[in-house]
């Protein structure tokens, strides 16, 4: 096949722009072959090469006693005890979902669980973290059907219990959806890969499921804006097989056992070019590949094609040739492909040869690790104008617009698509807080949680930075968990605007205060940018994944409030109303700034809720729709009623963070009071469980009659 000219049309259809391109002139002195823009493509692009924001990725704190590997690998590991480790990560499937939702969200799902059980892990958890458009758009009911399925359906055929996340909705989404997936695994300490090679001479090894045409282009196509020519791109979306990539991980993790890795690397963005570039890069070495070799499904490919497919379930390894016929054998009995389809080479190299024929050759470090770097210009999101108007609402009446808001009704239409208890280690499921599993074989469990809340970010993204990893840290705190360390999904519209710059800037301060006083570091992580259609921009959402360790199953606070149960506040409060979810869906105002996140408040009533948690029934955080929206939950969830003393508005509805609901006995109210008073930790007493109605102050309805409202508004919507 004849290739292409390269022309300036060429050019910016691979995302490259024209300083870009001579710069790549000038690295390699000669014009490059259409399979070296292609390279040079999916390697440059944002969503690989992390252009725009390494710069500001290297001030995260990623640091600490328990972390074993941070950013830089397929995922981050953390100690958690008795030899063993907790491997996580979390990533953002954003376009290919919107262009083709079943599909781009399933191959999300299985390109997090590969980053996983690549590193030896065996996946045990997943969560997701899904932003949609407003419900008078015409393409979210699609969406959110395609996109909820796809999820279930990898995550199910897997085998995964899929144990936590959140679903929100916004106009802001209307023309990007967000889908954020993530994977958490368990291995022992002492058995953990990685991906750098080593060796000079050693065989490259291609894993699993053959190379198709699917997905060509794909990183590229996820490194840019939507407009009204989409459907155009539907053909850059992968196709996922579940059941291959189960056969894919036990093949992977009994070839492990074997002695045969020396490294290792998924093939997920950019398919063979990356894999094959970062493998070589992190170990200095070049990398030889003969595209004959490689196991094709489709005829007559060629190079440019198997390069940048992004075909599903495959792997990339570096084989110890001692053990080539054991390692062959393992895949042979698993029916997956197994080819040595090249070397590592001393010369800093791509060499990329198909038929005797040279297709490309190119300076291995210039793709990865001497890729473009950008300093972006940005600026400062300007203050927000406090909000001080006395807002007044009847405040049953304000609860059950909430509770009918398809961001704040019960979301079990969409979790119970997911299979929680796949594994039997499930404790708790989604729909409660943060999803427990047990260590399987241990006293131990692990929690994890997803959170961010966009609004807040939009309108202080140092604040709304700060408050995504305080709930996080909540969340796992009100289940009795020591929160150990986090993963981001930072999802923002195009840095090359500098408002945008600017809240990607802010986030990031924001984020790292927050994990450094706190004590929880972000150990992995994901950046989807350029999440815009027609020049509008997302909500900034920087998604935070947070694990916390259980060191015994006794101590989780897994109980529910009951008659007779005292409600207990922990924590001060003050009346935040401002980017409240009240004022967003009960007055449709979006004003004000993000409540202040005092991170030692954070901190210090955190620690005094784990302290103090065998006196503590039932908890939860104080986040979206205060204290009104966390006693109606916990309510709800326990099926009996709940009276708060209160019913100012301010008191009942406003955000202020650093705070937790308590249910538990009076004896129990008592000692926690004491102790509060002994620690400093701000403290109230606002009401009491039990009976059959929810009451603020005066007013009150039947809880029958909310939780109706409560189980039924969102499936109503969606269906």
């Amino acid at each position: 096949m004849q290739e292409p000219a390269i022309l300036p049309d060429l050019i910016a259809a691979h995302g490259l722009s024209s300083k870009e391109y001579a710069r790549i002139l000038e690295i390699i002195d000669r014009v490059p072959s259409f399979t070296e823009i292609g390279i040079f493509s999916a390697m440059w692009n944002e969503h690989c090469s992390y252009k725009s924001s390494k710069k500001w990725l290297r001030t995260l704190p990623t640091q600490g006693p328990q972390v074993i590997c941070g950013p830089g690998e397929n995922a981050g590991v953390v100690d958690i005890g008795d030899g063993q480790a907790v491997i996580f990560k979390m990533e953002s499937h954003n376009h290919p979902s919107y262009i083709e939702p079943y599909q781009g969200a399933a191959t999300g799902v299985g390109g997090i669980l590969r980053d996983v059980f690549t590193m030896g892990a065996r996946p045990i958890a997943a969560m997701n973290s899904l932003s949609f458009g407003s419900f008078d758009h015409p393409r979210t009911k699609s969406l959110v059907s395609g996109v909820v399925a796809g999820v279930g359906g990898y995550g199910n055929c897997f085998g995964v219990p899929t144990i936590a996340g959140e679903v929100r909705f916004d106009q802001a989404y209307n023309g990007n959806c967000l889908v954020n997936a993530f994977a958490a695994g368990l291995v022992d300490a002492d058995k953990i890969f990685y991906s750098a090679a080593s060796g000079v001479g050693m065989p490259v090894v291609y894993l699993g499921a053959k190379t198709g045409r699917d997905g060509v282009g794909g990183a590229t196509m996820a490194s840019a804006e939507f407009d009204d020519k989409i459907e155009e791109k539907r053909p850059t979306v992968q196709v996922g097989d579940p059941f291959t990539e189960k056969r894919l991980m036990e093949a992977t993790l009994e070839l492990m056992a074997t002695g045969a890795v020396i490294s290792i690397q998924d093939m997920g963005a950019a398919g063979l070019t990356c894999s094959a570039v970062e493998m070589g890069d992190k170990g200095n070495l070049g990398i030889r590949l003969d595209l004959e070799k490689v196991p094709t499904r489709e005829t007559n490919m060629n190079a440019y094609e198997m390069m940048l497919s992004e075909s599903q379930e495959r792997m990339l390894m570096v084989l110890n040739p001692e053990l080539e016929d054991i390692a062959k054998s393992v895949f042979d009995k698993w029916d997956l492909d197994f080819a040595i389809i090249g070397e590592t080479i001393a010369e800093d190299r791509f060499l990329i040869v198909m038929n005797g024929e040279v297709k490309a050759d190119l300076p291995l470090k210039a793709l990865s690790g001497n890729a473009p770097e950008y300093d972006r210009p940005w600026v400062e999101t300007p203050p927000a104008k406090p909000f001080n108007d006395a807002v007044q609402i009847d405040p049953i009446d304000g609860l059950k617009i909430l509770l009918s808001s398809p961001n704040y009704a019960a979301k079990q239409w969409v979790y119970e698509q997911y299979d929680s208890q796949v594994m039997a280690d499930t404790l708790r499921a989604p729909g409660l807080g943060a999803g427990i599993v047990r260590v399987h074989g241990t006293s131990k469990a692990l929690a994890f949680t997803s959170d961010v809340t966009p609004r807040y970010v939009a309108a202080n993204p140092f604040e709304g930075g700060k408050q995504a990893v305080a709930e996080a840290y909540r969340n796992l705190t009100a289940v009795g968990a020591f929160p150990l360390a986090t993963t981001d999904n930072l999802n923002f519209g195009n840095p090359e605007k500098t408002e945008v710059m600017g809240q990607f800037v802010g986030a990031i301060k924001g984020i790292s205060a927050a994990v450094e006083a706190l004590g929880i570091p972000i150990v992995s992580g994901n950046v989807s940018l350029y999440n815009e259609t027609d020049g509008t921009a997302i909500l900034p959402t920087p998604t935070i994944g947070a694990v916390g360790l259980i060191r015994n199953i006794d101590d989780a606070i897994l109980g529910l409030a009951r008659d007779d149960h005292i409600a207990i506040l922990v924590g001060q409060t003050i009346g935040h109303l401002g980017q409240s979810a009240l004022l967003a869906e009960v007055f449709n105002r979006v004003e004000g700034d993000a409540p202040p996140v005092d991170l030692e408040a954070e901190k210090k009533n955190g620690e005094f809720i784990r302290a103090n948690l065998t006196w503590i029934t039932a908890c939860s955080d104080l986040s979206d729709g205060g204290l009104a929206l966390a006693a109606f939950k916990m309510a709800e969830a326990a099926g009996v009623g709940v009276a708060i003393n209160s019913d100012n508005t301010a008191e009942i509805f406003g955000e202020d963070q650093a705070r937790y609901l308590v249910a538990c006995n009076f004896d129990q109210a008592e000692a926690l009071m004491v102790a509060a008073g002994a620690a400093g930790i701000p403290i109230s007493y606002v009401g009491n469980f039990g009976g059959n109605q929810v009451r603020f102050g005066d007013t009150s309805a039947e809880l029958s009659a909310l939780k109706q409202i409560f189980r039924s508004s969102f499936e109503a919507v969606v269906a």
